[in-house]
């Protein structure tokens, strides 16, 4: 079965970086649409970013210029590269996978999902 498994969430300072990776397994992962979602403490899970099977990004205004996400599909990892990080994106972290999601933003389009890594951001 499909499988997806967050790392690389901790404590980091205001204006810091960190890398969050998610390992899948159990589908044809070069064929997946792969996008990041998070969720604070009592607010919606919101879209952060994705990334096509062939390679294309977009990304939520709020993290745009600060977050990058990539694939290697040889190891059937995605990864999301946050640097400068404000205490507002505090949350938990979580991948999810879809062969064609539609719309790519929302979260109800991804069939398959993490457990989700914390990520907090605090002096």
């Amino acid at each position: 079965q499909v499988r997806l498994v967050e790392s690389g969430g901790g404590l980091v300072q205001p204006g810091g970086s960190l890398r969050v990776s998610c390992q899948a397994s159990g589908l044809t992962f070069s064929r997946y649409f792969m996008a990041w979602f998070r969720q604070a403490p009592g607010k919606d899970r919101e879209f952060v970013a994705f990334i096509t099977s062939s390679g294309s990004k977009n990304y939520a205004d709020a993290v745009k210029d600060r977050f990058t996400v990539s694939r290697d599909d040889a190891q059937s990892m995605v990864y999301l590269r946050m640097n400068s990080l404000k205490p507002e994106d505090t949350a938990v972290y979580y991948c999810a996978a879809d062969v064609a999601p539609f719309p790519l933003t929302l979260s109800r389009a991804y069939g398959y999902w993490g457990q989700g890594t914390q990520v907090t951001v605090s002096s």
